[in-house]
């Protein structure tokens, strides 16, 4: 279902794939338009390893929900980049890189624990020194006003050349 990579001798394995998932603090979330045309965006985002699931948070609004809620269950691309340095090697150009890909689909989380839960877990991420403000800042009505996006992780690739 998956092409092979086609530079198999940059090709790093699925653990080494998911560190870099884990240590990324942004990456792009790439949906379909309705006509068809890819739409990307920057975020923020937790990869859990436990459930195999990568988590967003949203407003209520936008060009990315619009297009995840054309079909209950579609799918989408996760892509994050690591260390780049670009490098001229034998009087040619070239960039050293690390990259992340994660295929999937994705679905907006409608459970309040669910929702709670993940919030927590990004939270953590991004915050990690200021849980202490957690539970005062996602009462229900802090809740109401966002979405948790989900995507179920089907296949992840990653690749790198490194100096």
């Amino acid at each position: 279902m998956y092409r092979e990579m086609r530079r198999k001798d940059r090709q790093i394995p699925r653990e080494e794939a998911i560190l870099l998932l884990k240590r990324a603090e942004y990456g792009v979330l790439s949906t379909v338009n309705p006509d068809g045309t890819p739409y990307a965006v920057p975020m923020n985002f937790i990869y859990h390893e436990n459930d195999n699931k990568i988590y967003f948070h949203a407003a209520k609004t936008g060009q990315k929900l619009d297009n995840m809620k054309l079909d209950p269950n579609p799918k989408v691309v996760f892509t994050v980049v690591g260390e780049t340095k670009p490098v001229v090697e034998s009087n040619s150009y070239s960039t050293i890189f690390e990259s992340t890909i994660v295929f999937g689909s994705a679905y907006i989380l409608k459970d309040p624990k669910e929702v709670k839960e993940a919030l927590y877990i990004l939270t953590k991420k991004y915050f990690p020194n200021d849980m202490h403000a957690f539970d005062a800042a996602t009462t229900e009505a802090d809740l109401a006003r966002l979405y948790v996006i989900a995507m179920d992780v089907e296949h992840i690739s990653g690749k790198a050349k490194r100096g």
